[in-house]
């Protein structure tokens, strides 16, 4: 674990090996809280609550690798949450999400990999073009997802689907966010679904490829696990948070903060980068 992040309240958590691993209790509290808030936040827009917590990992100058592969673990969190409370609800697809899992789950193989290689350069200007999208992609969401849906009984829409949810997967493993910034849209746009339904579905499709995706960065030695776990307790909670408050109210303007908020940080990203 880095040692260069905070040293304050240290208190000794466990061994590994001769190591002693020490952790504050203010870490410990912002941790849980970022973990927390991104399960809220995933659970109810649906694209995952990696987009809070790899700028978070990336801040605390972790390597590319870390910053996937811990944030990912946390996803797998924040997805199996979500996926057990909206099955109670009785909201997913199952033969749909893991269709897309199937296609998914070799591109986090590959996104795992890259993040072992991409130099931390292209990581924080490919993130960083990613979050601003996303922005763009929840500030028109509406209007774009409102369009006529494509024919699935076309050759060509079943490969754009396909390929879809395989760079869905590549990004999922590479940034440590989920895939669910391209799952939502291809379930609502080409398969037809509502999203009611295209949001608890993709959070199957999602926990399929985080897990295969964290599997492949734990054979690597990539993450950072004290981080992960009290990452990962506080998005278990708030994604069970997320879905029930998902039934009460409308999240069209938790979205429209949301994206502007991953457009400044977009943005601080890439001048925090220019100015070190």
């Amino acid at each position: 674990m880095n040692k260069n992040k905070f040293n304050f309240g240290l208190i000794v958590i466990c061994r590994i090996g001769s190591e002693k691993i020490v952790i504050g209790f203010i870490e410990i509290s912002l941790l849980l809280i970022i973990g927390t808030g991104a399960g809220v936040l995933g659970s109810l827009v649906g694209i995952g609550g990696g987009v809070i917590i790899s700028p978070f990992l990336t801040f605390l100058s972790l390597t590319p690798s870390q910053v996937a592969s811990t944030s990912l673990i946390s996803v797998t969190s924040t997805s199996g949450s979500s996926v057990i409370a909206y099955s109670r609800l009785k909201r997913i697809n199952y033969s749909t999400g893991l269709g897309m899992a199937l296609f998914s789950s070799p591109g986090a193989i590959i996104g795992a990999i890259i993040s072992v290689h991409i130099s931390l350069y292209f990581f924080i200007v490919l993130f960083a073009v990613l979050l601003f999208a996303t922005g763009l992609y929840l500030l028109f969401r509406n209007s774009v997802l409102s369009r006529p849906k494509f024919n699935m009984n076309s050759i060509f829409i079943k490969v754009i689907f396909c390929f879809g949810s395989f760079v869905a997967g590549i990004i999922s493993s590479l940034f440590g966010i989920g895939g669910g910034v391209l799952f939502v849209p291809l379930l609502v746009l080409i398969i037809g679904m509502n999203m009611s339904s295209a949001v608890p579905t993709s959070q199957l499709a999602l926990l399929s490829t985080s897990l295969v995706g964290t599997f492949t960065h734990v054979i690597l030695g990539n993450p950072e696990y004290v981080y992960a776990l009290f990452l990962s307790i506080g998005s278990f909670a708030g994604a069970q948070i997320g879905a029930k408050a998902s039934g009460i109210f409308s999240s069209s303007t938790l979205e429209k903060i949301f994206a502007i908020l991953l457009i400044a940080v977009a943005i601080r990203f890439v001048i925090a980068f220019y100015l070190r």
